[in-house]
């Protein structure tokens, strides 16, 4: 039986790690071959919006910089757009979201975009089918999915789902996972992607107390869902801090920000920024890496 929190390692409210690879991948991300070795960039809290910060020069910018490492796929956290600022301006909300795909359509690496909760449109017409998350499905599809990348399976969760009051994973969305890991060998690496966090310790580093608005409120009865399967890797967003947390056999990484502090500089010292991930076939490293963007 393990010992629930056997240890810790917590690198919080800094971790600035600069990182190089000169070997350029040219495998595909739809076609993997089981084995591989392989590296992706997990970018989170983008924030992109039309206010005068920069917000899209600057994610151009982080691409550049993770193909210039050599990555063979981008995720993204969640936060990709502050859709939930504009009110019911649907027309603004839209043209954030379009940039946002003409930017990645034009990357020269396949990205994978996992939802945020700024990334629900929500208005004063609550009736129509675009509320919450209609308008991440109409551009991207489903809000929870999973693939198969060089003998490791990659779930993107939906973290940003409401259950009075509370971000939750639903029950409808636990359904789903079952089935999913079903099908997974249990000794297949897993990686799972999370916007709003399983673990974060954001509260008590940086405010002195401990709060549950800000992880899920059903991280153990998810997390526990895993017990029989090798989950390597919790990759997750939203707090803007670089947390690095090994508990319970289990990774979790918290990306800091592409956006820093909402594109105002480094979020306490946790500089605007990006987690480079490399599988050598059998384990997984990682860095922090500051890709260079000075706020305007």
């Amino acid at each position: 039986m393990k010992n629930f929190f056997s240890y810790i390692i917590l690198t919080v409210l800094g971790g600035l790690v600069f990182s190089a690879c000169s070997d350029t991948k040219s495998l595909e991300p739809d076609t993997p071959v089981s084995g591989e070795p392989f590296s992706f960039a997990f970018m989170t809290d983008l924030h992109l919006n039309f206010r005068d910060n920069g917000s899209f020069e600057g994610f151009e910018q982080a691409i550049a910089k993770a193909e210039e490492l050599g990555v063979d796929f981008i995720i993204t956290g969640g936060d990709n757009v502050d859709a939930d600022y504009v009110g019911d301006d649907e027309q603004t909300a839209r043209k954030m979201y379009e940039r946002f795909i003409e930017i990645i359509d034009s990357a020269g690496t396949d990205v994978k975009v996992t939802i945020g909760n700024h990334d629900r449109f929500w208005h004063s017409e609550g009736s129509r089918e675009i509320h919450g998350t209609g308008l991440f499905t109409e551009y991207f599809g489903d809000t929870y999915f999973d693939y198969d990348y060089n003998g490791v399976h990659i779930i993107h969760l939906n973290t940003s789902e409401i259950c009075e009051g509370e971000y939750c994973v639903s029950p409808s969305q636990e359904e789903w996972l079952r089935g999913v890991l079903a099908g997974i060998d249990n000794e297949k690496p897993v990686v799972v992607i999370a916007h709003v966090p399983f673990l974060s310790f954001y509260y008590p580093v940086v405010e002195g107390y401990y709060t549950d608005t800000d992880i899920f409120r059903n991280f153990r009865e998810v997390w526990s869902m895993f017990d029989d399967h090798n989950l390597e890797l919790v990759l997750q967003g939203h707090m803007h801090l670089y947390e690095d947390l090994y508990v319970y056999d289990t990774q979790f990484l918290t990306g800091g920000a592409l956006s820093g502090n909402w594109w105002n500089g480094p979020f306490y010292s946790t500089p605007e920024g990006f987690i480079y991930v490399e599988w050598d076939g059998s384990e997984f490293s990682w860095e922090y890496v500051d890709y260079g963007w000075e706020a305007w």
